[in-house]
């Protein structure tokens, strides 16, 4: 009930954004449905239905991407303070979070299964003069229970996902957890900011050095002057101060494995290139060709972050002044929220253009299912991706308005962001295209 209230009063941007998730979730629905049409017409084909089922792993991933980013966003969720004085502790949000997230995607698969049912022909008799009859085995009985575990799909591991995302974590650090459990000298509690290594305590003259130093230092008084500052009239007023967020302390670590995972799929993109007769022909079916695609989008996910940490960097090469400081530093903070989602994008970008590249007017490899299925994967990536930069600019809201009381013109903050998009693209564009160059000029011999 909780969750039905909090879905019911939420801001139309958060009800758009759930309402996407049901659409890309009755879409996933969809094709797995469509899978077990033609399993069901297709008997001695079990091969087909299971790679059928394998490409739709795919959609099926970038619908629980996109309800995780969504689920992220979404304020009734989000830990506030007092309201675990209510009963609202961070389990209990979790679990608003996940049932919320359920809802929203079993409203898509109802939704997937009254179209399918209504193209079979089994709720007002049969559609477009019967054209999808015989694709979706309308003169079978459709087994009910495989239907439903099939549609349970999207809403069971879009609800554990989201869970897993935001579970309640420990808030205190490792640090702290050692010096917690660490005892100093004689079973004292802590330790001191510089170790003393063994003998050192009693070596001839160390403790009179140190006595001598806190001797040299000057005795605290109980009313110190204070020091002349002047007066706020008499300070200096910039306006347009060169107040920038402070640089992250790391870089991400996932770049080199980025790179080494790409490198694998597009080899075995490749390999399963040389090993075919005829374009397009490869052995074992596609499979070589999904395996080399799914690794190559896990190395650019893995890339994403590292390459927008680089893009910021970038922006603050040669010199920067204020508004190129402003936008290498607002994306290298950034780069972990938004890499991964323009990694995805990049990969998803790749693909799509290696098909486009593939294609051949005279073959039915790219039906109906297929531009439903790239169709979907492209929407959900594109979403999530926009989500994502939504929530970095919710994140950074508290800089912003800092920015503007210290007098910052608004002007500025907009020429940042798109100083950082202009970046952006300027390194994903050239990459996107080179792998996807690279994925199709192996398959299209």
């Amino acid at each position: 009930m909780l969750a039905l209230r909090l879905t019911r009063g939420a801001k139309p941007a958060v009800q758009l954004r759930r309402l996407l998730v049901a659409l890309a979730a009755a879409g996933t629905g969809f094709l797995l449905l469509c899978t077990l049409g033609y399993a069901i017409g297709h008997p001695d084909d079990p091969a087909g239905s299971l790679l059928r089922l394998a490409w739709c792993l795919t959609p099926l991933a970038a619908t629980v991407y996109f309800a995780m980013a969504v689920a992220r966003t979404d304020p009734g969720t989000r830990p506030r303070p007092g309201l675990a004085a209510i009963g609202l502790g961070p389990a209990r949000l979790m679990a608003v979070s996940a049932a919320t997230t359920a809802l929203s995607c079993a409203l898509g698969s109802m939704l997937a299964l009254l179209f399918f049912l209504h193209l079979r022909g089994d709720l007002t008799g049969m559609p477009f003069d019967g054209a999808a009859a015989e694709f979706l085995a309308a003169d079978a009985s459709l087994p009910l229970p495989a239907a439903l575990t099939l549609l349970g799909l999207v809403p069971a591991i879009a609800s554990v996902a989201v869970a897993l995302a935001n579970r309640p974590k420990d808030i205190r650090t490792a640090t702290n957890r050692r010096s917690a459990r660490s005892y100093g000298r004689f079973g004292a509690y802590g330790r001191t900011g510089t170790r003393e290594t063994f003998g050192a305590y009693g070596r001839f003259g160390s403790q009179l050095r140190r006595r001598g130093a806190a001797d040299d230092q000057p005795a605290p008084t109980d009313d110190p002057a204070p020091a002349e500052t002047p007066a706020p009239e008499d300070q200096p007023h910039d306006p347009a101060p060169h107040t920038v967020p402070p640089s992250p302390r790391e870089a991400p670590k996932d770049l080199p494995w980025g790179i080494a995972v790409l490198a694998a799929g597009l080899a075995v993109e490749a390999y399963a290139a040389e090993a075919s007769t005829t374009p397009l022909t490869f052995p074992g079916g596609p499979t070589p060709v999904l395996l080399g695609w799914l690794l190559t989008a896990a190395g650019l996910t893995l890339a994403g972050p590292g390459l927008t940490h680089l893009c910021g960097r970038l922006l603050q090469a040669v010199r920067p002044g204020a508004l190129r400081l402003l936008a290498g530093r607002v994306l290298m903070e950034e780069a972990t929220r938004i890499g991964r989602p323009l990694g995805v994008v990049c990969a998803v970008a790749s693909a799509t253009y290696a098909m486009a590249e593939l294609h051949r007017p005279d073959t039915d490899a790219f039906g109906p299912l297929t531009t439903l299925g790239t169709l979907l994967v492209t929407g959900c990536t594109v979403a999530t991706l926009l989500t994502a930069a939504v929530e970095a600019k919710h994140a950074r809201a508290d800089t912003t308005a800092a920015l503007l009381r210290l007098g910052a013109p608004a002007t500025m903050l907009r020429s940042a962001a798109a100083l950082r998009a202009g970046a952006v693209l300027a390194l994903f564009g050239p990459l996107t295209l080179v792998v996807a160059e690279l994925a199709a000029m192996p398959l299209a011999r």
